[in-house]
């Protein structure tokens, strides 16, 4: 047989290895994104910085990467583009959030919310943990009776102090005789607390109670847990108090109350990209002239 004639032979198996072709490239495809889904939610991801309450130590605009396997990665807490949640597993974490830490975590909602309306990730830095007796006067911050030491970027934009009588009434628990300057004593939550109930204090644990799983109640002077008439509450699981190292331009745990401790998602590492979010994409050249190039590689402490 000519050689022109096998060639003609041969040619009907083209299709077969152009669809042999489409399937290898998604199925490595695939392997690919199953990698970086794996990699995202239980070793490292992206966080981009919304806001200026850890400046000057992180600054609006920074774009970070996160160490989520220290603390126990988890699958997607949310149906990507959406905030439907969805349950998740999460590993083991490696070792506990310390003080000082600089903390990823689930936003829990704010004062008066049971569950936050949007689903959002915060940062700060966890400045007590749970079993801490935390207290502010004059700025300073003290835990467990001692003064500990201010984080090296910490940031100050009014200069008096709040004076210890004057009681914010944005300020978490609800009703508690406190300000961002003179805040305390108040000790952070952990497993196996017990916590006396009573008509007096019920507005400061109420949210609390139902951010845990249960119901709570005041009937009739009476406090009722699960519809259980109770005088104390057991706490159910461990948390830690986050404060912005921006002290006067940071909504924190002063505000809205502790972070439960399984909801820390990571802990910044690097700055990996940094430009200025006030500047839209569509003035492009301006965009690119805000990129903060000093910034690139700064080691997050």
């Amino acid at each position: 047989m000519s050689q022109p004639q096998q060639q003609q032979k041969q040619r009907p198996a083209a299709p077969a290895d152009t669809t042999g072709k489409v399937k290898a490239f998604f199925r490595e495809l695939s392997i690919v994104v199953g990698a970086f889904l794996i990699l995202n939610s239980f070793v490292l991801a992206s966080f981009e910085v919304p806001t200026g309450s850890m400046e000057n130590e992180i600054m609006t605009g920074d774009f970070l990467l996160v160490n989520k396997f220290v603390f126990g990665g988890t699958t997607p807490r949310t149906i990507p583009f959406t905030n439907y949640r969805l349950p998740a597993f999460k590993l083991p974490s490696f070792w506990d959030v310390e003080r000082g830490d600089v903390i990823v975590f689930i936003f829990p909602g704010m004062r008066e919310e049971v569950t936050a309306r949007d689903f959002a990730y915060y940062l700060k830095r966890a400045i007590a943990v749970a079993g801490d007796t935390l207290e502010i006067r004059n700025r300073i911050v003290y835990i467990n009776g001692e003064a500990m030491t201010n984080p090296r970027n910490i940031k100050f934009n009014y200069p008096t102090i709040r004076p210890p009588e004057w009681h914010d009434p944005r300020i978490f628990p609800p009703g508690a005789p406190f300000n961002e300057d003179h805040y305390g004593p108040i000790r952070v939550p952990a497993e196996g607390d017990v916590i006396p109930l009573n008509a007096r204090n019920y507005r400061e644990w109420e949210v609390f109670i139902r951010r845990e799983g249960h119901l709570c109640s005041l009937v009739d002077g009476q406090v009722t847990v699960d519809e259980v008439k109770a005088d104390s509450y057991t706490v159910g699981r461990d948390y830690v108090f986050g404060m912005g190292d921006n002290r006067d331009n940071s909504l924190d745990s002063r505000f809205w109350g502790f972070i439960p401790k399984e909801d820390v998602i990571g802990t910044p590492l690097i700055v990996y990209w940094s430009w200025n979010p006030e500047t839209p994409l569509s003035a492009f050249s301006d965009k690119l002239s805000s990129i903060r190039f000093g910034r690139f590689g700064t080691l997050v402490r």
